[in-house]
């Protein structure tokens, strides 16, 4: 049995995601003093009485808007609604019932979900505000007076939360669940090509670039695995980061990656290859992440037979920092090759925890180091007593020598080279500790 899902809904601006925030325990919504600051449904885990429940935070409801993106995030709140087992309907003390409030309250009794009314901002101890009661003219029942920023009422809250739940039962494993971060410039079509996996709506997909402003959380179980897709705000360079809004977001979506074990790094091929698309595959890769790099948009490219190869070859150009990753050439809109990129992300996530025993490294080491002899300085040789891998994700190899100063770069190079041409390792760092004999490390 899956995780209860709580949805918290409302008009933009009363509080939704510092509520989320408080009953979540961490800082994971964007909190700003502008409206509309939510734009995607946010997860988070949360337990209280000891059940677990996925909470989901929307973006504000504006039951009557001519406005695009209000439109979009209205559209959002009703698949969360949907998929909700309890509805937190948020109000703002401050502001009392406005027309919105009241257009809403229908919409939520409709679903025929459990509705708890939320009055946020009672931050005063003590007796009730008489405020609080012009809320039961909602006709939702009973009122829950809490302070988001301050916690209080929360705790009676939650117990109403979890009383509303199904009983409990077995919990959908999600260990064997590979995460898989989709990166990317602003605008490269990256919430499109998670819609298009999870076969939903799941994400705001408009032709405004940053329109994912949070990293959002999907799971989605198919014909080649289970997966949590992290979709992630676009990462621009940083001095176009001008508002607080758009820092918390590159924030987050550095964050996504560190969560992530596989990144999707999508390219936009009507826009070619940009120093920010390396600065973005720069921090997967630094972060030893399995990484694909995927080039969307390939159906609007005008090209003949010798398109892709040339596109290939500028591209293993452009990353040769991570000439490990494979490229693939792809149509989120169309669905162009999707199959194969699911196929890769299995086999990366799988190159990216290989573990190669201590017995068969050492003897790729002899046959390494009896074709390239190990370089020397001032009469002195390099000696590699042996290797061992330490860890994986990245695949960590330890080499202990006589004197690390004599293991250049360019002869570590030649080992990664040789251990990635026996075993594969595509997809995946590769990571060389050097240690001396008495176990010191460099």
């Amino acid at each position: 049995m899956s995780k209860p899902i709580v949805a918290i809904v409302g008009r933009p601006n009363v509080g939704k995601s510092t509520l989320f925030n408080k009953l979540a325990g961490r800082r994971l919504a964007i909190v700003e003093d502008t409206p509309g600051v939510t734009r995607d449904r946010l997860y988070a885990t949360a337990e209280w009485l000891g059940r677990e429940f996925l909470i989901i935070d929307t973006g504000g409801i504006e039951p009557h808007t001519d406005s695009e993106m209000l439109s979009h995030m209205r559209a959002q709140a009703e698949i969360a609604i949907e998929t909700a087992d309890v509805i937190l309907f948020v109000t703002d003390m401050h502001s009392g019932v406005t027309a919105q409030d009241s257009d809403i309250a229908p919409m939520l009794l409709r679903s025929g979900k459990p509705v708890l009314l939320v009055v946020n901002k009672v931050d005063a101890t003590g007796a009730t505000p008489l405020e609080v009661y012009d809320f039961y003219s909602l006709g939702l029942g009973e009122i829950y007076p809490v302070s988001s920023v301050h916690g209080h009422g929360t705790g009676d809250l939650l117990d109403a939360v979890v009383s509303h739940f199904p009983d409990a039962g077995d919990e959908e494993d999600t260990e064997d669940r590979i995460p898989v971060a989709v990166i990317g410039r602003p605008n490269v079509g990256k919430s499109s090509l998670v819609n298009k996996i999870l076969g939903e709506n799941r994400m705001i997909v408009a032709d405004e670039a940053g329109t994912t402003r949070d990293a959002v959380d999907s799971d989605v179980d198919n014909q080649w695995g289970k997966y949590t897709f992290i979709d992630t705000a676009g990462l621009r360079r940083r001095s176009k980061v001008e508002d607080g809004v758009e820092r918390y977001s590159v924030v987050r979506s550095l964050a996504a990656v560190e969560r992530a074990r596989v990144a999707v790094i999508l390219i936009d091929a009507t826009a070619g290859f940009t120093e920010q698309d390396s600065k973005v595959a720069g921090y997967a890769h630094e972060q030893g992440k399995a990484c694909i790099i995927a080039v969307n948009k390939w159906d609007l490219v005008e090209k003949d037979d010798k398109t892709m190869d040339k596109e290939r070859k500028k591209l293993e150009h452009d990353f040769s920092f991570m000439s490990y990753a494979p490229i693939i050439f792809i149509s989120a809109k169309t669905g162009q090759r999707l199959s194969k990129l699911m196929e890769m992300i299995n086999y990366v996530d799988g190159q990216n925890a290989m573990r190669i025993t201590t017995g068969v490294l050492n003897g790729l080491l002899a046959d390494a180091t009896a074709r390239v002899q190990p370089p020397a300085d001032r009469g002195r040789r390099l000696k590699i007593y042996y290797m061992t891998q330490v860890s994986t994700r990245p695949p960590t190899f330890a080499c202990f020598v006589n004197e690390k100063k004599l293991f250049h770069f360019s002869y570590q190079r030649y080992l990664e080279n040789q251990i990635r041409a026996t075993f594969g390792l595509t997809g995946t760092p590769v990571r060389m500790v050097i240690r001396e004999r008495d176990g010191r490390s460099k």
